[in-house]
């Protein structure tokens, strides 16, 4: 390969095949989650097959909780793969065999250069300085002057003049000299094969034809096509897709927040549906739509549309999304993920009924499932209620004593409804000359302990006649020094 190119010719013509190849090295990142998402979406827009593969041969920091995590967090997400997951370490032996394959036909060499020797010639590029390229002299020696009892590391053939191009989805056309890509290792001194092989035969084997990943993979692609030449394949599609930032600009780090998704998920409760289209907008997008179903997602996706610059991750963005998406939730649903949090926070006579009741009245105004946890607290809350400072200042003795005016009058309320209950204090008020709200604050103080609640009449109907008189009648006591 002097020279030559990589476009999307031989793979379009073929039934799409997409892939997400992660490292079981720690959680399923939030870049990654987007990486899966576009495979997932190219594929199904094009009536394709969207595959998983574990590249696991990192074997001191691949662990077994990693691909749970990585599997947890893609189910979550409903981005499983269309097939059982390929593990790439298990696939060992064939990558050894690709790497004899080349060393027989001429694409590949054993190198017996010891690692004192490339580490003088490193040095004495630097000071001489140039770039470092491996110019081996077992490039092209005979396979008679192999030295029988000294150690080897299998190298390609990598092409040295002309150039070669890429025609990228998203990066458009890229051309690197071939004189910059070195004779790279193809399978290390003990026999295993190197990330670069890896990738190149799997892909081939699991009959993938559209390569999408982060730009920070491009420069692989020019090596990864080193290999493909040399046997004969069918070049891939690539789509090269820039990597997210933080709001700063940054590369995205720990210091920009969660990163993993099961964090999005268990630490700041968003919705899958929620992360699921932010990571969609995230680098892409249709028109002006903001709220796109997946349904939408896999109707509208191209790679063409996806920009050339770095996006930056948006906190408030998501949020703002997450808050659309719990409004438009289930509220039984809502209630099985809140009941949880309100258990973990020490609530323990907990009622899912009475929680999904609450819904359509805690969801208007919460942000992620924690802010639904905490508006739903009171309904589990025990007597005497924890007062907010805001909510005890409140509770003047000027308040208490309309308390207890207002529990005689809710006392002989015979219907426990919210009209009825908004009717009879409405009229309170009237009679009273009052402004609803100067009864509703102490009333809301002394029912919730907080100064923050849905609509009062609500909390009432919520939680019945018996907890709200109680819970009235403990704070008005506190002011007559009688029982109610």
């Amino acid at each position: 390969m002097a020279s030559g190119s990589a476009s999307s010719g031989a793979a379009a013509s073929k039934a799409v095949v997409t892939r997400f190849a992660p490292s079981p090295t720690g959680y399923l990142h939030i870049g990654g989650a987007r990486t899966a998402l576009f495979n997932w979406l190219f594929a199904r827009h094009h009536g394709g097959k969207y595959l998983l593969r574990i590249e696991d041969t990192d074997r001191a920091r691949s662990t077994e909780p990693a691909i749970e995590a990585i599997f947890d967090g893609l189910t979550w997400l409903g981005l499983d793969g269309d097939e059982p997951a390929v593990f790439q370490f298990a696939r060992s032996d064939r990558h050894a065999e690709v790497a004899a394959d080349l060393l027989a036909n001429g694409h590949a060499y054993r190198c017996y250069l010891t690692t004192e020797e490339l580490a003088e010639r490193r040095q004495k590029a630097q000071e001489e300085r140039r770039p470092f390229r491996i110019d081996s002299e077992w490039r092209d020696a005979d396979p008679s002057t192999w030295p029988a009892d000294k150690s080897y590391v299998v190298r390609v053939k990598a092409p040295r003049d002309g150039e070669t191009t890429i025609t990228d989805l998203v990066q458009g056309e890229v051309t690197v000299r071939n004189e910059e890509i070195d004779d790279f290792v193809i399978l290390r001194s003990d026999g295993t094969p190197t990330y670069m092989l890896a990738v190149v035969v799997d892909d081939n084997d699991m009959g993938v034809t559209h390569v999408l990943r982060g730009d920070d993979h491009l420069n692989n692609a020019f090596r990864q096509l080193v290999i493909i030449h040399g046997m004969g394949w069918e070049v891939p599609v690539y789509g090269h897709v820039p990597l997210i930032h933080g709001s700063d600009g940054a590369k995205l780090s720990k210091r920009h927040g969660a990163l993993g998704v099961d964090a999005y998920r268990d630490e700041m409760g968003v919705l899958p549906e929620a992360l699921f289209n932010y990571l969609l907008r995230l680098g892409w997008g249709h028109g002006d739509e903001e709220f796109i179903s997946r349904e939408q997602a896999v109707k509208w996706f191209d790679m063409a549309d996806v920009g050339k610059s770095p996006s930056r991750f948006d906190l408030a963005k998501l949020q703002n999304l997450n808050g659309h998406y719990l409004r438009e939730a289930n509220d039984a649903r809502l209630a099985e993920l809140v009941l949880p949090r309100l258990v973990q926070a020490g609530y323990e006579h907990t009622d899912l009924a009475l929680l999904a009741q609450a819904m359509p009245v805690l969801k208007v105004r919460a942000k992620d499932l924690n802010e639904l946890a905490e508006g739903a607290a009171f309904l589990f809350a025990k007597r005497p209620l924890a007062f907010s400072e805001k909510a005890q200042a409140l509770l003047t003795d000027e308040a208490r004593g309309r308390l207890a005016a207002i529990h005689e009058r809710l006392s002989s309320e015979p219907e426990w409804l919210l009209e009825a209950l908004e009717a009879n204090l409405k009229a309170m008020a009237e009679d009273l000359g009052l402004g609803l709200g100067k009864l509703a604050q102490p009333l809301r103080a002394a029912l919730t302990g907080q100064t923050t609640s849905p609509g009062i009449f609500d909390v009432l109907v919520l939680l019945g006649r018996d907890e709200s008189l109680a819970r009235i009648g403990a704070q008005a006591d506190a002011a007559t020094g009688s029982h109610i």
